[in-house]
């Protein structure tokens, strides 16, 4: 059965060309386009893994990673950051301080996307 991920990314291109290539590589997908949706879908859908930009309106992406690592249903899925975001900071507080599992920056290619997010469901197992 293939894994699900959660694209949590609010340019609509973006996440229409990850989507493509994430589907083309045999992942179920599922989008949202905010924090506040990332969380209700994360409950609905259950993810294998999830897929978080850190700039996204309202609530941004290392708030979302917080709250789901606070949380005992949730803290297990693994979160790779996607962020055009370069500063080594941003990448240490996301995995040292908000425990996100991987941070990739952008501009990315799918290949390096797909091997960690490969790598980490591996490691989930």
């Amino acid at each position: 059965m293939p894994e699900t991920l959660l694209l949590v990314e609010d340019d609509k291109n973006i996440s229409r060309l990850l989507q493509y290539n994430l589907e083309k590589a045999g992942f179920n997908i599922f989008i949202a386009h905010s924090g506040e949706e990332a969380l209700t879908l994360v409950e609905d859908k259950e993810p294998d893994l999830i897929i978080l930009d850190i700039m996204l309106p309202g609530m941004d992406g290392l708030e979302v990673c917080r709250h789901l690592k606070r949380k005992k249903e949730t803290a297990h899925i693994p979160v790779v950051m996607l962020t055009a975001i370069t500063h080594e900071l941003n990448r240490k507080l996301s995995e040292n301080v908000m425990g996100a599992s991987g941070y990739i920056t952008k501009p990315f290619t799918a290949d390096v996307l797909l091997s960690t997010i490969r790598e980490l469901l591996l490691v989930k197992k």
